[in-house]
């Protein structure tokens, strides 16, 4: 059993089927797809609500066995989520905001994003500011409840 490479997979928890774009990925290396999405489905339907898009990372083997690792769902959707918006603006400006979500949102969104194997070690407050970053990215600004309040008298 000697290791062939690694795939990155983005796939939805808890409703993996064997498709195109799961088959492309793994076909080639002869790993049986079916017995991938059951194992990822039994992993991950508890995790997060089903639907949610999950990285995956997976090791495949010469003997057409794998291991995978589940990541968190990527950060742009979890600031979609938060901000209550269904998808994103196609050209987000600065200047004029397309959602808001509170720092608290955002403090949640690092903590989760902390427990990733890419990022154990970072500070929360380095993870914090990549996520307002990403936010700021999207069109999406950080600010407090009471200033939404203020805003709209």
């Amino acid at each position: 059993m000697s290791f062939v490479r690694h795939v990155k997979l983005r796939v939805p928890s808890g409703t993996a089927r064997p498709g195109p774009a799961i088959g492309q990925a793994l076909g080639p290396l002869g790993i049986n797809m079916a017995e991938f999405c059951k194992q990822f489905n039994e992993v991950s339907e508890n995790m997060y609500e089903k639907g949610t898009p999950l990285g995956v990372r997976l090791a495949a083997f010469n003997d057409r066995t794998f291991k995978f690792d589940v990541r968190s769902p990527p950060t742009s959707y979890l600031i979609l989520k938060a901000a209550g918006m269904e998808k994103g603006p196609s050209q987000p400006s600065p200047e004029r905001a397309s959602g808001y979500i509170t720092p608290e949102a955002v403090y949640e969104i690092a903590r989760l994003k902390q427990k990733d194997e890419m990022r154990w070690h970072l500070p929360l407050e380095g993870v914090a500011r990549s996520v307002i970053g990403t936010a700021r990215s999207m069109g999406v600004q950080v600010r407090e409840a009471e200033a939404d309040d203020e805003e709209e008298k």
